[in-house]
C-alpha cells in the first residue's frame, strides 16, 4: 500500500506497519468481525505480537483509522491545491491504488458505533482542511458555511460508495473493489466536474430565496 507522511506513527515500526497494512486489507475484505489471528496470519506474525504492538482489536482499528484517514487527507489536499488540471487527472489515472483505503472506509461506516462515528467526524474535519486549502490556492470558491459544505461532500462521497456496494454485494474482494473504483470514476467524473464547474441551476433564484429564510452561518455570510 501507498504510505503517506500525514499518517500518525504506527506502534512497532516496520513490523507494526506490516500488521497495520494487513489489517486494513483484511478488515476491508471481511469487515471488523475478522479475527486478530486472521490479521496476524496475513502479516506473517503471531496474534500475540499484534496484541503486543496494538493492545487490542480496537487499538489496531484506531491505528488503521489514523492511517487511512491520513492517506485520504494527504491525497485530497494534493488534489485541492494542484497547480494544474494535469495533476488532478494524474490522480484519477491511478484511482485503483486507493481501493484498500476506500473499502476500509466503507466497512467502517457499515460497522457503525463509536469508532465509526469518530472516523466520519474526522473525515469531515479533514475535508474542511483541504477545502480551505483549495480556497486559499484559488482552486475552489469560498463557501457561506465551510463546515456544512465539508459535511455534505463527505456524506455524498461515502454515501455513493456505500450505495454502489449495496447494489453489488459480490464486489467486496480487494481486487474487485480496485476495479470498482475505476468503474465508478469512469462513470461519475464527467458529470461531477460538469456539476461542480458549471453548476446545475441556470440562475440564483433558488439560492436567493432560500437565503431569505435561513440565518447566516456562524461567522456571517461568505462572499458568493
Amino acid at each position: 500500500m501507498r504510505s503517506t507522511e500525514a499518517s500518525v506513527p504506527t506502534p512497532g515500526g516496520v513490523t507494526g506497519e506490516r500488521i497495520r497494512d494487513a489489517a486494513v486489507a483484511r478488515f476491508g475484505r471481511d469487515g471488523f468481525a475478522a479475527s486478530l489471528r486472521a490479521v496476524a496470519s496475513d502479516a506473517g506474525v503471531t496474534a500475540g505480537l499484534v496484541v503486543h504492538h496494538f493492545g487490542s482489536k480496537d487499538g489496531l482499528r484506531r491505528a488503521c483509522d489514523d492511517y487511512v484517514l491520513g492517506v485520504i487527507r494527504s491525497e485530497k489536499l494534493r488534489a485541492a491545491t494542484a497547480s494544474s488540471a494535469a495533476g488532478v487527472l494524474a490522480q484519477l489515472a491511478e484511482v485503483e491504488q486507493y481501493g484498500p483505503f476506500a473499502l476500509y472506509a466503507v466497512r467502517s461506516l457499515q460497522a457503525g458505533g463509536d469508532l465509526a462515528t469518530a472516523f466520519v467526524r474526522q473525515m469531515v474535519r479533514d475535508a474542511e482542511e483541504y477545502l480551505a486549502a483549495g480556497v486559499a490556492a484559488g482552486t475552489f470558491r469560498p463557501s457561506r458555511n465551510p463546515a456544512a459544505r465539508a459535511k455534505y461532500l463527505t456524506y455524498q462521497n461515502m454515501g455513493s460508495l456505500m450505495l454502489w456496494i449495496s447494489l453489488r454485494p459480490g464486489a467486496v474482494s480487494l481486487d474487485d473493489f480496485r476495479s470498482a473504483l475505476r468503474e465508478i470514476s469512469d462513470q461519475i467524473t464527467l458529470p461531477a466536474l460538469e456539476l461542480f464547474t458549471e453548476g446545475l441551476f441556470v440562475d440564483r433564484t433558488m439560492l436567493d430565496e432560500y437565503l431569505m429564510y435561513v440565518p447566516d452561518p456562524p461567522g456571517g455570510p461568505a462572499t458568493p
